[in-house]
């Protein structure tokens, strides 16, 4: 009989009569791992919050796992598992499921006889699932083993499966993973033959009639503009938050990392100025299993130990959606947030989330904080990006959802409640803009995501060629994002509402035109150097002077918005630089050709930013 045979056949046996079973403290206390006092300090606080016990001590350094598994195995009369000497049977983990079973943290190990040993590392909590396991296994019997060999032999077992499911959460008909190439799409082909037959036979029309679409959009667009922007300054100054009796719960922060050596240590130290409870805070790094770089480089740094490292088995895809997918199964909070590697979140970031849920409805789903650049003065596009991004969350946003519109959300600073996210499939793993998307989703399933006031800084992309790749990211998952969801538009309006729809097709149609028909809107610039224009010939009086009007108001537009939302922050950028975005989104009509090919040839395809190059006035503070 094997090592493994042995020890199972041991776990079959009813264990001895244990006189008295213990509650962990009280066990920990008896056997001397834990000093009386800190014993005192860890109650309190599990007293006062949602953590269990164990995870207090841990997060607070004064357990040893090899302590928990021993003083847990002696109170529940039950063995330690060597998984590492015998690993668990591939056909029960797939019997239980691998989502399930990292959910719980067990994994079936091996059948002896009827009997199956599970493997947990929570057995306080095992009578609870017990059922479960029992209605798919049949009798159990239960062994304990630490939580990371659990989850490293779930992940040698099934981590091909586990990357088919993070691929796969998100329901069909409102997923791009059936994306096709260009060549592969009749439909799309037809109506690509069809725009060039026009072209070639009708020019004049077809340029008539585009131009019409072009300023039939920019209208829209800078309507909805404003009115986001009224509703946003008419929103009501913030009052004090009243005093919430509710227990805090746990808060898991995902952080998806790829290739970043140098980021990842400053990552660690600016999530540990956050000064919510380190007991309830469950810090993931996702982080993908051949980024060796990013893997040396965090078993190198000092993580606390309310931070972990995840690794994102190969999948058919490299993206940032799939990574969260993956570690969202392994996440413990109630609460799910979302940072990117370069943040520096305000350090009561997570305290005003936990509040705003408490006291709103459970149909806020998702709260979208303010992003905000901490490298605003490196050059003139660091300084574009950052006026921008003021107007985008500090009006933009917080008008649409005043308004309730769809709120496209940004791609960090997102807190979710995580059985909302659970019930929509998370996020799609294969849209490039799985931000834009999951706020389309949530809005179609009759949620609400607010905007909160607070303040994260990163990093703003500020080199010409990587703002233009990460911009055409951008614009490329906007129109996979406005084709997926307009699939069945009747539906779709159904959902949203007539309001909601039209916002929709507004906000997403309205932007990717614009970016794709600016060129020949520009045309129009040539006009006073005395230059022919063919379509300017063609129209008439007035409709020149309604064209010349929507640019007037467009630019007038753009501009006050820029300088009231740079009036919010607290750079103290001169105004004047506001006046020079009309030369900073033409790269923007660049990145959107990018992004449009991309889409036809590679629409999956994400285009990696490089972070941690700028940002010399945080690590100053450090």
């Amino acid at each position: 009989m094997g090592a493994a045979a042995k020890i199972a056949d041991q776990l079959t046996v009813p264990p001895p009569k244990v006189p008295r079973r213990f509650a962990v403290g009280a066990s920990l206390l008896r056997a001397g791992v834990v000093a009386p006092e800190e014993m005192l300090t860890a109650l309190s606080h599990q007293g006062r919050e949602a953590g269990r016990l164990p995870d207090v001590l841990r997060s607070r350094g004064l357990v040893v796992e090899r302590d928990l598994l021993g003083v847990d195995a002696r109170n529940y009369g039950i063995r330690v598992l060597d998984l590492d000497r015998a690993h668990p049977d591939p056909r029960l983990i797939d019997a239980v499921g691998s989502q399930d079973c990292l959910r719980h943290g067990i994994v079936p190990w091996q059948t002896v006889g009827a009997v199956t040993v599970v493997a947990t590392s929570r057995p306080a909590e095992f009578h609870h699932i017990r059922p479960m396991l029992e209605q798919r296994l049949g009798p159990v019997a239960v062994g304990i083993a630490s939580p990371r060999a659990i989850l490293a032999a779930i992940h040698a077992c099934r981590g091909d499966q586990l990357a088919r499911a993070a691929e796969n959460r998100v329901a069909q008909a409102e997923s791009c993973r059936n994306w096709p190439r260009l060549h592969q799409s009749p439909r799309a082909m037809a109506v690509l033959g069809l725009a060039l037959a026009a072209l070639a036979l009708a020019p004049l029309a077809t340029g008539l009639a585009t131009l019409a679409f072009a300023i039939l959009s920019l209208v829209c667009l800078t309507a909805l503009k404003i009115a986001a922007t009224v509703a946003a300054l008419r929103a009501p100054p913030p009052g004090p938050t009243p005093a919430s009796d509710a227990i805090p719960p746990v808060v898991s922060i995902i952080v998806a990392l790829y290739n970043e050596a140098d980021i990842a240590p400053r990552l660690v130290r600016r999530l540990a100025r956050l000064d919510y409870p380190a007991e309830l805070l469950d810090v993931i790094l996702a982080v993908e299993a051949e980024d060796h770089v990013t893997l040396d480089a965090l078993a190198r740094a000092e993580l606390p130990p309310w931070m972990r490292v995840v690794v994102v088995p190969e999948g058919k895809v490299k993206t940032k959606p799939r990574a969260l997918n993956h570690a969202f199964d392994h996440a413990r909070g109630a609460i799910v947030g979302v940072y990117d590697a370069e943040d520096a979140p305000d350090p009561d970031q997570l305290n005003r989330v936990v509040e705003r849920f408490q006291r709103s409805g459970p149909e806020v789903a998702c709260l979208q904080g303010v992003l905000d650049y901490y490298n605003p003065r490196t050059n003139w596009l660091s300084r574009c990006f950052t006026i921008e991004y003021a107007g985008w969350f500090r009006l933009i946003l917080p008008g649409l959802a005043r308004l309730g519109l769809v709120v496209p959300l940004g791609g960090t600073t997102l807190f979710f409640r995580r059985e909302v996210l659970d019930r929509l499939g998370a996020w799609d793993a294969h849209n490039v803009t799985e931000d834009a998307d999951l706020g389309i989703r949530l809005a179609r399933h009759g949620y609400r995501t607010e905007l909160i006031d607070t303040v994260t800084l990163e990093e703003a992309n500020c080199r010409p060629m990587p703002w233009v790749k990460q911009r055409s990211r951008w614009i490329k998952g906007y129109m996979m994002t406005w084709v997926v969801h307009m699939r069945q538009p009747v539906q779709l309006w159904r959902q949203l509402g007539p309001k909601g729809f039209l916002g929709f097709q507004v906000l997403f149609l309205g932007t990717i035109a614009q970016f794709l028909l600016a060129p020949l809107l520009w045309s129009f610039l040539l006009l006073p150097f005395g230059l022919d224009h063919p379509l300017y010939a063609a129209l008439p009086v007035a409709a020149v002077w309604v064209m010349f009007g929507a640019f007037f108001v467009s630019e007038a537009t753009n501009i006050l918005i820029g300088a009231l939302g740079l009036g919010r922050t607290a750079h103290g950028l001169s105004l004047l630089w506001v006046l020079t975005l009309k030369v900073y989104y033409p790269l923007a009509s660049l990145a959107a050709y990018k992004g449009l090919l991309e889409l036809a040839t590679r629409p999956f395809y994400w285009d990696k930013t490089t972070h941690g190059l700028f940002d010399p006035a945080v690590e100053a503070k450090d």
